[in-house]
């Protein structure tokens, strides 16, 4: 979370009688008297393992603001945040352990898995005892973020700060460790206007500020000037909020209220018992419940499933990866079980599994005619069984790139089965030729194969053997032109999503083989779509299409995924690994639904009576205006671009952006703040004209402007459309990786209306 300086060695370790300031951040984790957390405090050596012949000794240790931990290391940032942890994995989990832990007990090892794209810690105690301790004080502390208030994590991250600028360790800040100060939390003011600060806060007049003088000046440092202005509107002259004045500001935020809800939120962020038994709420208690999920931008009801999943799988749009076995490029990248399970983490619905021969008998997967390193067709399998519902019940999809003769093609069927069990669909769920594809609800917990299948195999018919040679990738188009040969037990395996070649729309409809899928490349997609818009959204009613990436994308770069979405796509496969606006915009659409990864489509997708064209959409087909208005009223506590130079403080500037149908598609953004990160303000108007909200997409970007080059990217927030709130709203910010930028938040006001 915050930049340190390199070093390898220990950070020093002050005098027990001068951490008064590193305590106070500690007791506001409120975990300072746990006995594992104490342990933490102390530090061990751990060895890292990378590898079999990589594993060396790392001392690490939790640091005494009690959320930072430091492990010895190389790198530039020795130390890293615990809110940067997404879990904390024990024994032999993670692809090293399996690979190169079995020498040490289970006890002994776990690993650290972060948020975003950073790799895994994984670590080996040096007994079984100290393994414990580590897991059990690591998941105590992550148990702690999870329940921090914004208004907490951002007093913790000053007070870590503050102990930065108590060089001498006296537990007193000085006017030129203030401004020092101010530098870190990317924010330069005048001198005049720091000196009024320190001078109010330095009652005492020694020209330093002590312990309740610094609250004082982090006090006054917080302040939200913007947050008061709203309450004073409705609160009046009182310092309070009643009943029915919380009632009045919920009804302009176009919140569902009552009384009781109203009585609620004032029981829920009263800050004292005075407030809760009288039924009042104070300005801090306002501007928590604003920070809180409550006083979000994205709907947290639709953090639960709320849409209809008994539909058609054709009727959903289903979160897909390409190549999902690459941890980096198309060419040399390191392949790993770890990329799938990042992708399940992430609520992906469809992976992509590229088998080749492998050695002894046992298929791989890597990608073909490349660089990129092997792992097991069998390994990929049991991280697929172990990780594809732990964030969703919904089905998944194996989408198989077959290369394998018939002797590998047969061990293949043989691990699908005897690893996934009864998870495995292996014939149709009433033993009948199906009309239409089964719901993810029928489907739940459930693995299905995507291939190739032998020519008149409809489920139920009679086979025949045939072959099979149409592959997304382009790799292999060069591969032999004579078709491969397909071994009935894996063709068996093929049931609701059968690979087969897209000849034309009129063919699909004569034949009504809802069991079929086919492939297109983004070319190809985007061409069907220009031309035939409304064809390819009926055509994707009763079939499941799959859009793949262009292989000369050899740095796995990505399309615009929501062109293909227009079209009625549902497989829209993109490269995981590579952040960037598509990733972002594949995160925001399938933040909504519980993050299932299966979004219903809207109505005039799924109605094969309604030839809606994502290029011309007209009144009773998708077309229902809105004017969206959006305030950036503010900003929070942004990171700094270049952590590096310590004089370097961002001019921060908002953009956002609406993807949707072509009509959508706009940007617009507000001038620049010089020289302030940690609480600028813009009081800058935006709109919106959008024509068909049901498939739009809002994405609010914050960035550094630079006059002299592009400008460097600060945070970022996607959502759709329909799940964005009316009202005052901050927006909680994320970084490239989609990782938390926490405590990091943009403040707007957003308006709706028809037109």
């Amino acid at each position: 979370m915050i930049g340190i300086k390199s070093s390898r060695s220990e950070p020093p370790d002050p005098d027990p009688d001068h951490k008064k300031l590193a305590l106070k951040a500690f007791k506001k984790v409120g975990l300072h008297e746990d006995e594992d957390v104490k342990f933490l405090l102390k530090g061990s050596k751990l060895k890292k393992v990378k590898s079999s012949t990589w594993k060396k000794e790392r001392r690490m240790k939790l640091q005494e603001d009690g959320l930072s931990i430091w492990c010895e290391s190389r790198n530039k940032s020795p130390t890293f945040s615990v809110m940067d942890i997404r879990d904390v994995q024990e024994g032999h989990q993670s692809e090293v352990m399996k690979k190169h832990g079995g020498s040490f007990s289970e006890e002994q090892c776990f690993t650290i898995v972060f948020m975003g794209s950073r790799t895994n810690l994984d670590l080996v105690a040096g007994s079984e005892e100290e393994g414990r301790r580590w897991v059990q004080g690591l998941k105590k502390l992550l148990r702690r973020v999870e329940t921090m208030s914004q208004q907490e994590k951002i007093e913790h991250l000053i007070h870590q700060h503050l102990q930065k600028v108590d060089k001498n360790n006296d537990n007193k800040i000085s006017f030129k460790e203030v401004k020092n100060l101010l530098k870190m939390i990317n924010l330069k003011v005048n001198d005049d206007y720091i000196n009024s600060l320190f001078q109010q806060c330095d009652k005492s007049k020694t020209n330093k500020l002590e312990e309740h003088e610094i609250e004082e000046f982090c006090k006054l440092l917080m302040q939200r000037p913007e947050l008061e202005k709203i309450f004073e509107r409705f609160s009046g002259e009182n310092q309070w909020l009643t009943v029915g004045e919380m009632e009045n500001f919920l009804k302009e935020q176009k919140e569902m209220i009552t009384k009781e809800s109203s009585l609620s939120i004032l029981q829920k962020y009263g800050l004292n018992d005075n407030a809760k038994q009288n039924h009042l709420l104070t300005q801090d208690g306002f501007m928590m419940y604003l920070l809180s999920s409550e006083g979000d931008v994205f709907n947290s009801n639709h953090d639960q499933v709320y849409q209809d999943m008994t539909q058609p799988l054709s009727h959903y749009f289903i979160s897909t990866s390409h190549n999902t076995y690459l941890m980096e490029d198309q060419l040399g990248g390191p392949s790993s079980t770890e990329a799938y399970i990042r992708a399940l983490l992430r609520g992906c619905r469809c992976v992509e599994l590229d088998c080749w021969e492998g050695p002894n008998g046992e298929p791989i997967i890597y990608h073909g005619y490349t660089l990129t390193s092997k792992i097991l067709f069998k390994d990929v399998i049991t991280t697929i069984r172990d990780y594809a519902f732990t964030v969703s019940p919904y089905p998944v999809i194996l989408s198989l790139e077959n290369h394998c003769g018939l002797e590998q093609q047969i061990v293949m069927a043989r691990h699908l089965k005897g690893i996934l069990g009864d998870m495995l669909v292996t014939a149709t769920i009433d033993g009948k030729v199906p009309k239409e594809l089964p719901s993810p609800e029928k489907l739940k917990r459930k693995i299905l194969i995507k291939g190739k299948k032998f020519k008149n195999s409809e489920p139920g018919a009679e086979q025949q053997e045939e072959t099979a040679d149409d592959y997304e990738d382009e790799n292999v188009k060069n591969e032999k032109k004579s078709k491969k040969k397909l071994t009935r037990v894996l063709s068996d395996l093929v049931i609701y999503c059968q690979s087969t070649h897209f000849q034309s729309f009129d063919q699909t409809w004569s034949k009504q083989a809802a069991y079929e899928t086919s492939s297109f490349s983004e070319t190809k997609a985007k061409k069907l779509i220009a031309e035939n818009g409304f064809s390819f959204v009926i055509h994707n009613t009763l079939q499941l299409s799959k859009v793949y990436p262009l292989g000369s994308r050899v740095d796995s770069s990505n399309f615009n995924p929501q062109e293909m979405w227009n079209g009625g796509c549902q497989l829209v496969a993109l490269n995981f690994q590579k952040p960037g606006t598509e990733m972002d915009l594949n995160k925001g659409k399938f933040r909504q639904n519980g993050r299932s990864g299966y979004i219903l489509k809207p109505s005039f997708m799924r109605d094969r009576s309604i030839e809606f064209d994502p290029l011309r959409p007209v009144a009773g087909t998708g077309l229902n205006r809105k004017q969206l208005t959006i305030d950036v009223i503010s900003a929070q506590q942004l990171p700094k671009v270049n952590k590096d130079k310590k004089n370097s403080i961002v001019d921060p500037l908002v953009r956002v952006e609406v993807h949707g149908v072509p009509d959508d598609n706009a940007m617009k953004k507000t001038g620049h703040v010089e020289n302030n990160g940690f609480n600028p303000v813009w009081n800058e108007v935006l709109r919106f004209t959008i024509s068909v909200p049901d498939l739009a997409l809002i994405r609010f970007v914050v960035e550094d402007y630079d006059t002299a080059s592009s400008n460097d990217f600060i945070g970022q927030f996607t959502l759709p459309f329909t799940s964005v709130k009316e009202g005052y709203r901050h927006i909680h910010l994320l970084s490239r990786d989609a990782a938390s930028l926490s405590p990091a938040t943009l403040f707007v006001r957003i308006r709706m209306k028809d037109i």
